[in-house]
């Protein structure tokens, strides 16, 4: 059993403007490292996932 007709499929996405991805440049791996020693041993902000105490809610 489906839940509408097939002919429908992709309806949605076929009307969707299609939006061109904005250019990512990556850290180089130097500034990366640096960063990341700031944010865990400076800073002290464990690594991983946060919590959910951690966690801001909206």
């Amino acid at each position: 059993m489906t839940h509408g007709s097939v002919q429908k499929a992709g309806k949605v996405r076929n009307q969707t403007p299609k939006v061109e991805q904005k250019h990512h440049v990556s850290r180089s791996p130097r500034l990366r490292n640096k960063h990341n020693y700031y944010k865990r041993y400076v800073k002290g902000i464990p690594t991983g996932q946060q919590s959910s105490a951690r966690r801001r809610r909206r």
